[in-house]
């Protein structure tokens, strides 16, 4: 998401005095949410928000419950349409907060004007790049506006933004066609379409939707403000804002109510629903042609943060869904909160890092699991020439819990970093799991199952099938699959892989759980192998003498700070004999994190620093062994 400034509108907020007379406007909002619902149930009340009270005629500042009905009427009308009083005031958090109730009627603003209203500018046309401001809607609908370019959270994409009754509708599905210019101002939609209705939301959150626009440019500068929206803001009593429809164009207001509960009719299958969000009513510095701010067609309209000489802000403060239906008195309109709306759809208005998409997917190692940034490892000068380089540019390859780096040399992992969640780890098993290519590695950059047949090698997992299998039913099955991608693989000796000093290798995650106080269970890992000059060859791979293992959490014994330890396991004498029967020893070593760069070539940045070991202060100029002890049982293990 957008950062959320607030907006600059200057103005004085009554729900700020320290006056104990004066609501608490979190406490408003919180009455707003919990009890407007059932106002909202009564038959003439259409919308419920926080305003401030007007009294003959004039804003007394003061914060208010503000009620507004279809038609305002004498109580004994009320009885006699059998319709319940709405309250003089209510009582919040022990304060007696008044109420307004006006008379206002509302629809979703997808009425049109008649044709020869309109002039045939450029919203109505058909653009290419599409820019915000111009007519979009369903294939089978009207028209309405496209209110912003978004990007997709999951892949980066870019996306339009505007209503749900304007892309979706009650007879729409995910994935229909969507046109630019909506079917009302061009009908020849077999040759207007923009791309396909990707997500949308209508309830509390909204009316919105987005649609992935994959046939047309884009222009994020809304036509008639010539900004594009960059932040995002929370709507306060007061805001001045400025929009650009398909049908009124440029128009400004101020807002009248926030925190607004509004009952709409859909129509068909939809029905009433009760739409989130704030009221923008007449900026009298700026009035609008006829008094109109909003029209049908507005709809999806971004509703933006206005400066003093009404030129409008890159802030988005809101997404007009809905105005006043009868026309009469002041115009009003309605409009979604814009955070909620990006929110509910995961979209933002920037588009988001590679790094910010994949950790939206579910995709690879999280760098903050431990809260703490861990980044992925970098290659230094010796080490970046080998680094396989992917069709995408990018040199990390993602899969669930875990990402790994590939050695264009060696055709095996340079390093493999993954997260353990140890409160949600799940039992599945490998039966039925085969150990395959990884998809997103071509085929003659990873070494496949020729080099383990009918020898003394095993495949052997860098991250550990075990620690990968948690989270949700599909997410942890997912874990469990491309554990077997042979990008996870190396080439272990069963001595390494499967005996020899109790499995030290494979425990040390388990014992480092069990001996420290990890907060909430949570560790992150990365480990690989160590490639050195005379690793002996083997069917054509150079097959690695020793492994590196750094393992990271947040100790509770040490006020949760970040620890990381750092290990080698050398199994330098048993690749001597591959074809033998007998098994040499291999020795498990506690080193410095330093260390372990020095000897790979990559640079683990917080992980050094957290090493408990030399804390990062380690110099060249210190004895390479300095740090290092062997560790011959678990109990050597440091908890």
């Amino acid at each position: 998401m957008a950062r959320t400034p607030r907006s600059n509108s200057p103005r004085s907020n009554p729900s700020r005095s320290a006056d104990p007379a004066h609501p608490d406007e979190a406490a408003l909002r919180r009455f707003i949410r919990s009890q407007g619902p059932d106002y909202l149930r009564q038959p003439n009340v259409t919308s419920i928000g926080i305003g401030h009270k007007v009294t003959a005629g004039r804003d007394t500042g003061r914060l208010c419950v503000q009620f507004t009905v279809g038609r305002k009427l004498e109580p004994q009308s009320l009885e006699a349409e059998r319709l319940e009083s709405l309250p003089g005031s209510i009582t919040i958090d022990g304060v007696e907060v008044p109420t307004d109730v006006l008379e206002r009627r509302y629809s979703p603003a997808w009425r049109l004007v008649t044709p020869e209203r309109m002039a045939k500018d450029v919203r109505k046309q058909r653009l290419d790049p599409v820019r915000p401001g111009c007519s979009i809607a369903h294939e089978r609908g009207t028209a309405g506006t496209l209110g912003a370019i978004v990007y997709d959270l999951q892949d980066g994409s870019a996306l339009g933004l505007s209503n749900w009754h304007v892309l979706h509708g009650p007879e729409g599905r995910i994935g229909d066609r969507i046109v630019q210019p909506g079917p009302f101002d061009n009908n020849r939609t077999e040759r207007n379409g923009a791309g396909r209705l990707l997500r949308s939301h209508l309830g509390a959150a909204g009316d919105c939707a987005v649609v992935r626009l994959e046939e047309r440019g884009i222009a994020p500068e809304i036509i008639g403000l010539d900004v594009a929206p960059r932040q995002v803001g929370q709507a306060e009593l007061g805001d001045t804002v400025v929009k650009s429809g398909r049908t009124t164009g440029v128009t400004h207001g101020r807002v009248a109510r926030i925190e607004v509960m509004v009952r709409l009719d859909y129509g068909g299958a939809t029905g009433f629903r009760n739409i989130g969000g704030f009221e923008i009513g007449p900026d009298p510095r700026h009035p609008a042609a006829d008094g109109e701010i909003s029209m049908g067609g507005d709809s999806g309209s971004a509703w933006m943060a206005s400066d003093a000489r009404g030129r409008s802000t890159d802030v988005m403060l809101g997404l007009h869904f809905a105005g006043e239906s009868d026309g009469q008195g002041s115009d009003h309109a309605i409009a979604c909160q814009a955070h909620a709306a990006l929110e509910k759809l995961e979209v933002s208005l920037d588009r988001p890092s590679a790094e910010a998409v994949r950790q939206a997917s579910g995709l690879g190692f999280d760098p903050r699991f431990l809260e703490d940034e861990i980044a992925l490892p970098k290659p230094g000068p010796t080490l970046a020439h080998d680094v396989l380089v992917l069709e995408d540019g990018e040199t990390a390859v993602h899969h669930t819990h875990f990402s790994l780096s590939m050695s264009r040399a060696r055709k095996l992992a340079l390093w493999v970093a993954w997260n353990i969640d140890g409160r949600s780890l799940k039992g599945y098993g490998r039966k039925g799991l085969d150990f395959s290519n990884d998809p997103k590695v071509d085929d003659d950059h990873q070494t496949g199952d020729r080099l383990y047949a009918n020898n003394r090698l095993d495949r052997g997992h860098l991250a550990r099938r075990a620690d990968l299998v948690w989270g949700p039913d599909a997410e942890a099955q997912a874990a469990n699959r491309e554990s077997f991608y042979f990008t996870n693989i190396t080439p272990q000796h069963q001595g390494f892989n499967q005996s020899g000093a109790g499995g030290l290798w494979g425990q040390l995650e388990d014992a480092i759980m069990e001996e420290t106080r990890i907060d909430r269970l949570r560790v992150s890992v990365v480990a690989g192998p160590l490639f050195e000059d005379e690793d002996p060859s083997y069917r054509g791979v150079q097959i690695p003498r020793a492994f590196w293992k750094i393992v990271a959490c947040r100790d509770a014994d040490r006020k949760n700070r970040l620890v990381a330890r750092g290990f080698l396991l050398t199994q330098e004498d048993l690749l001597h004999r591959l074809e033998g029967l007998g098994l040499d020893e291999f020795r498990l070593y506690r080193v410095p994190v330093q260390e372990i760069g020095r000897r790979t070539g990559l640079d683990f940045g917080a992980l050094r620093l957290a090493d408990e070991r030399d804390g990062g202060r380690r110099t060249r100029r210190e004895a390479v062994g300095a740090g290092i002890t062997e560790i011959r049982a678990r109990a050597d293990i440091p908890g």
